[in-house]
C-alpha cells in the first residue's frame, strides 16, 4: 500500500467498520465486570456496609455466660478438736445486659453508618467512570498508534522505492550526488519515525492489557458518545452540578460529619440501661449446699464532669463538619473547571478535523503537483521529499484529532456524572451495591460474609 494512498485509514477511527472481535463497548464491559481497581472498590463498599449492624448493636442485648469450679480445703480447731472440710465449689450463669437509653447515640450512628455508606457508594461510581474513561481512551490509543504505525511503514516502503528510483537517475547522470544523500536521510529518519511508532504501540497494548484484561486483537473503529454529551455547555455544567459522584460523596461525608457531632454530644447525657442475672452455685461453704441467685437492676448514669475531653471531642467533630462542607465546594468548583476544559477540549477536536481534512487534501493536491514539476525539472527531489513529508503529517495529525474527539465526548460524560453501565447500555451483569447492604444491615449473628467467605 502507498503512503499517500492510507487516507481510508486515517479517516476510520470511527466510522463503520468491518466485524471486529473486539469493539469499545465490549472492552468498557469487559473493564466494568473484572477491573481489579472496581472490584476493589466495590470490596470497601461491603465493608462500609457493616457498619450499620456495628451501630445498631449498642441498642442490642449482650449476654455473657460464665463457669468456674475449683477446690476449697479448710481447717479449724476448737478445744483441742480439729476438723476439716474439703469443698469443689462450681457454677455458672448468665448475663443480660440491654441499653434503654444512651443519649440518642444509636439513632444517631446508624445515620451517619447510612450517610458514610452513601458516600461510599459515590466513591465506588467515580471509580468505575474514571476506569471506563481509562479504557476508552487506551483503546483509542491502540487505534491510534496502529494507524500511526502502518503509515510510517508505508511511508518506508514509499521512501526505500523512491531511492532506488533516485540511484537509478544518478547512475545515468540526471541528478547529484545530493539528491541521493538527501533521500537516504529521509529513509533513515522515516526508519526511526516507524521503530518510534511500534515502541508507543507496544506501550498502548500492555496499558490495554492492564486496564481491559485482555490483549487487543482486531479492534473496531471507535465512535464518540455524542448521545449522551449535553447540547450545550451550560446544560453539561448544570447536569454536573446534579449529578457528579465526586459532588454526591461530598455532601454526604459532610451528613455523616455533622452526624458525629451528634453521636459525640450523646455522651454529656445520661444513660439508662438494665442488668438481668441468674446464676447457680454448689459447694459455696459445705460439701453438698446449693445456691440460686437471680436479679434484675436497672441503672441510670448521669455524667456531671469527663475532665472537659467529651467537651473537646465535640468541638473538634464540629470543625471536622465545617471542613466537609467546605470540601463540598471545593468538590463543585473542581467539577465545573472540570467540565469546561473537558467542553473544550471537544470542541478544539471537532474544529482540528476539519482542520486536518483540509491539510490532507491540500497536501495530497501538492504532493501531485510537486511530483509532476519533478519530472520535467522544475522542482528538486528535496521538494518532493518535503512534500511527502507534509502529507503524512497531516494524515498522522488527523488520526490524532479523531482520537481526541473520541476521547473528548468521553470525558464530557464522565465529567457530567453519567459514564456508567446503565447509561452506557454495557453488555454486562450490572453491580448493584444495595444489594449486599440488604443482606448484612439486619444480621444479628454469623461470621460467613454473604458471598460464602
Amino acid at each position: 500500500m502507498r503512503a499517500w494512498a492510507i487516507v481510508g485509514l486515517a479517516g476510520g477511527l470511527w466510522c463503520t467498520g468491518a466485524m471486529a472481535a473486539e469493539t469499545l463497548e465490549g472492552s468498557l464491559a469487559r473493564a466494568y465486570a473484572a477491573s481489579p481497581t472496581v472490584n476493589a472498590q466495590r470490596a470497601n463498599v461491603r465493608g462500609v456496609d457493616e457498619n450499620v449492624p456495628r451501630a445498631l448493636s449498642t441498642a442490642r442485648p449482650r449476654v455473657t455466660a460464665s463457669a468456674d469450679i475449683g477446690a476449697s480445703f479448710s481447717e479449724s480447731r476448737a478445744g483441742g478438736r480439729g476438723a476439716s472440710v474439703l469443698t469443689a465449689p462450681r457454677g455458672f450463669g448468665v448475663q443480660v445486659d440491654q441499653s434503654l437509653f444512651n443519649g440518642n447515640r444509636t439513632t444517631n450512628s446508624v445515620r451517619q453508618a447510612e450517610s458514610q455508606i452513601l458516600a461510599a457508594r459515590e466513591q465506588l461510581r467515580t471509580t468505575v467512570q474514571s476506569v471506563l474513561f481509562d479504557a476508552a481512551s487506551i483503546y483509542m490509543n491502540v487505534l491510534r498508534d496502529t494507524a500511526i504505525l502502518n503509515l510510517q511503514q508505508n511511508n518506508v516502503e514509499v521512501l526505500d522505492e523512491q531511492l532506488r528510483q533516485v540511484r537509478d537517475r544518478f547512475a545515468v547522470g540526471e541528478i547529484t550526488r545530493t539528491d541521493v544523500a538527501q533521500s537516504e536521510a529521509r529513509l533513515a529518519a522515516s526508519r526511526s519515525q516507524a521503530s518510534l511508532a511500534e515502541a508507543n504501540l507496544r506501550s498502548s497494548i500492555a496499558r490495554f492489557r492492564q486496564i481491559v484484561g485482555v490483549q487487543p486483537r482486531q479492534l473496531a473503529p471507535g465512535r464518540p458518545i455524542d448521545r449522551l454529551v449535553p447540547g450545550t455547555l451550560d446544560a453539561a455544567v448544570r447536569l454536573a452540578l446534579e449529578e457528579n459522584p465526586a459532588i454526591i460523596s461530598a455532601l454526604h461525608a459532610a451528613d455523616a460529619a455533622e452526624l458525629q457531632v451528634k453521636v459525640v454530644e450523646g455522651e454529656l447525657l445520661p444513660t439508662l440501661g438494665v442488668t438481668g442475672s441468674a446464676s447457680q452455685r454448689f459447694d459455696t461453704q459445705t460439701s453438698g449446699d446449693e445456691r440460686f441467685n437471680a436479679q434484675v437492676v436497672a441503672r441510670l448514669s448521669v455524667p456531671l464532669y469527663e475532665g472537659g475531653e467529651v467537651y473537646a471531642r465535640v468541638r473538634q467533630a464540629k470543625e471536622v463538619a465545617g471542613q466537609r462542607r467546605i470540601e463540598v465546594e471545593v468538590a463543585r468548583d473542581q467539577v465545573r473547571a472540570t467540565v469546561i476544559a473537558a467542553w473544550g477540549s471537544l470542541e478544539a477536536a471537532k474544529a482540528q478535523i476539519l482542520a486536518a481534512q483540509a491539510q490532507v487534501a491540500a497536501a495530497e493536491t501538492a504532493l501531485t503537483g510537486v511530483r509532476e514539476e519533478a519530472r520535467v525539472g522544475q522542482r528538486t527531489t528535496l521538494d518532493v521529499l518535503n512534500a511527502q513529508q507534509e502529507l503524512l503529517n497531516a494524515r498522522v495529525n488527523l488520526i490524532t484529532a479523531q482520537r481526541d474527539r473520541v476521547v473528548a465526548s468521553y470525558a464530557v460524560v464522565q465529567a457530567t456524572g453519567r459514564l456508567d453501565q446503565r447509561h452506557l447500555a454495557l453488555r454486562t451483569e450490572r453491580y448493584d451495591p444495595k444489594v449486599h447492604y440488604d443482606q448484612v444491615k439486619g444480621l444479628w449473628y454469623g461470621t460467613q460474609t454473604p458471598s460464602g467467605r
